[in-house]
């Protein structure tokens, strides 16, 4: 799999420094903050334009292999062949006047090459869901698509309840973007003693375990030798996300969803909220966090 990738111009960089005004204790102060940029990113299969992400423009490579898996659009790595990176202004949609100064807002185009099975499969699947009503989800168009099973069994393992202590702390200290700008999350991928491996960030949480996975993904790891730790909420999404690449636990900051408790439930993932300090809630499969 050959997968160029072109370096973000300095208009997409992953965050900007801005004059702003603050206020503190009825002071007033003009200074410069930085602030997370955030771009449209549209992931197109073929020719074929199949969803549109607002995205941190960082480790898109990673982003566009993690999509790929964890939405089931390709298998394996070997099924994306190609990847380009393309920049254009959104001329006349996204004119804003900043300063009394017009400025065209970036959008990325993310133009994946996969195999014909995959595409004949995706094909398939857009042609079976044209005209439904959509719900929101990542390229699903039909209340039946919003809740899928997931595809493999999460991989079974056991980690010590001070890993997920340690998780947590290494992570916080490895967030440059949220550090920066108070506006990212992310997700890491640890060892099973906890040790934080590395870190994808983004302003979606859903985009940060997507750069994860294809990480993961795109190194070939044993996804058996360890767990991911993110900065929200365990929604259904995050746990299907993780499920789906076969990784065997997943640790959030806060809370779960009903329906993610029963995702994985079901998955054999085990599922960790509120992990934060040296407490963590244990939703699923609790068993196998020792130390408790």
């Amino acid at each position: 799999m050959q997968m160029p990738i072109d370096v973000p111009p300095p208009a997409l960089e992953s965050s900007v420094r801005l004059p702003v005004t603050r206020l503190r204790a009825g002071l007033v102060e003009r200074v410069e903050d930085r602030v997370a940029e955030e771009v449209p990113v549209a992931l197109v299969y073929n020719g074929i334009s199949h969803a549109v992400m607002l995205a941190s423009p960082l480790d898109l490579e990673d982003f566009a292999l993690g999509f790929s898996l964890s939405e089931g659009i390709i298998d394996s790595p070997d099924d994306l062949l190609d990847f380009e990176l393309q920049h254009s202004d959104l001329t006349g949609t996204r004119s804003m006047v900043v300063d009394g100064q017009a400025r065209e807002e970036v959008g990325l185009t993310l133009d994946l090459r996969v195999t014909l099975r995959c595409f004949m499969r995706l094909k398939e699947r857009r042609r079976t869901l044209a005209g439904r009503t959509g719900c929101g989800l990542c390229g699903t168009e039909s209340l039946a698509e919003a809740v899928r099973p997931v595809r493999r069994e999460a991989a079974v393992l056991e980690v010590k309840a001070a890993a997920l202590t340690r998780a947590m702390q290494e992570l916080a200290a490895q967030q440059d973007l949220q550090r920066g700008t108070g506006a990212a999350h992310a997700a890491a991928w640890c060892a099973l003693d906890g040790a934080v491996q590395f870190v994808r960030e983004d302003v979606g949480r859903h985009n940060a375990l997507d750069k994860l996975i294809g990480r993961i993904a795109r190194d070939g790891l044993d996804v058996g030798a360890g767990f991911v730790a993110v900065t929200s909420r365990a929604s259904y999404e995050m746990v299907y996300k993780t499920a789906s690449a076969g990784i065997g636990l997943l640790a959030a900051i806060s809370a779960p969803t009903g329906l993610a408790v029963r995702t994985a439930q079901a998955a054999g993932l085990v599922l960790a909220g509120f992990t934060r300090g040296d407490h963590t809630t244990l939703y699923a499969h609790a068993e196998r966090v020792l130390g408790r």
